[in-house]
């Protein structure tokens, strides 16, 4: 790993400790200046933690679904499980109304991880000869279960709340309604301990019978770890596109696919692309906030493009 990307991820943790509404300066820091202590541990450390985890988790869950899928362009923005995780949450309002966030998160785990095996099985099932069919049919499939969730928000009256609660936004994160993303910690810990049985996925299911990996059992792993962390962000923060498909393109390009040794570098460029996504989304309508969501999104998108485009060439 290259010495640059961690210096730039440390020189973002300091921008986003400083930067928000209320700005803190280096000085009331180190004279204990009591409101700006107050601010940073009550705001602005559990939002730089909650970004980085969620950065983390969602590069690292990205990079796990392209080996078991074998396409470069497929993560849960582009497979369905982002939209099934925000149909489960909807489904458990209605029936479990006093449900906590647990219950929640639940409900949107099993909606995802059951939307990632019919992905996979509709991918096996049909044989592509073009890669970025895969990727447009998993947004196909993806607006089908977008649109579940509207009708069935509809029919529940909860329509209006939906888009602004399921957004991404950071700025909700305090001191004591952040703490379940530390649930990304032991995802990002197994992620890597199967680092290598996930790189042998990526070579077909053939080979990985050959080489002594249970195909079924390592991908099942594999889709629980990405549906843990989906529903996980989808709960503490709302969904956030495009990270696990952009991310770990960019890292192998420069690194290759061995996940063993490139899980690292996945994960800190996530955690520093939303860092960065977040300071942009602070300081373009200051003192007012851009939601994550859309920032996120919107280079997402563009580096969807061209990752597209260069491929297709």
């Amino acid at each position: 790993m290259r010495v640059y990307l961690p210096l730039l991820f440390v020189l973002l943790c300091g921008i986003s400790l400083l930067v928000g509404a209320r700005q803190i300066s280096g000085y009331q820091l180190i004279t204990l200046s009591d409101d700006a202590w107050l601010t940073l541990m009550a705001s602005r450390l559990p939002r730089l933690i909650t970004v980085s985890l969620t950065g983390v988790g969602l590069a690292i869950c990205g990079v796990i679904l392209q080996h078991i899928v074998r396409n470069k362009f497929v993560e849960p923005a582009t497979s369905g499980g982002l939209d099934a995780a925000k149909l489960g949450i909807l489904v458990s309002l209605p029936l479990m109304p006093t449900a906590g966030v647990g219950s929640r998160m639940l409900a949107a785990l099993l909606f995802c991880f059951a939307a990632n095996v019919i992905f996979i099985a509709i991918v096996r099932r049909i044989k592509f000869i073009n890669t970025v069919l895969i990727p447009v049919i998993g947004l196909m499939y993806g607006g089908v279960l977008s649109a579940l969730a509207e009708f069935y928000a509809y029919r529940h009256n909860i329509l209006q709340s939906m888009q602004g609660w399921l957004l991404g936004d950071f700025s909700k994160i305090v001191q004591g309604h952040y703490e379940i993303i530390y649930l990304i910690l032991p995802v990002v810990i197994l992620a890597y301990v199967y680092a290598h049985r996930f790189t042998v996925l990526g070579m077909g299911e053939e080979m990985a019978t050959s080489l002594g990996v249970n195909y079924l059992v390592t991908s099942a792993i594999g889709l629980m770890l990405v549906a843990i962390t989906v529903s996980v962000t989808v709960i503490a923060v709302g969904a956030i596109p495009f990270v696990g498909l952009v991310i770990p393109n960019l890292v192998a390009l420069y690194y290759g696919d061995n996940l063993a040794r490139t899980l690292p570098a996945v994960a800190l460029s996530g955690a520093t692309l939303l860092l960065a996504c977040d300071i942009a989304g602070r300081l373009l309508i200051y003192p007012f906030e851009v939601p994550i969501g859309l920032t996120s999104a919107c280079v997402g998108g563009v580096l969807f493009l061209i990752l597209i485009v260069r491929r297709a060439q």
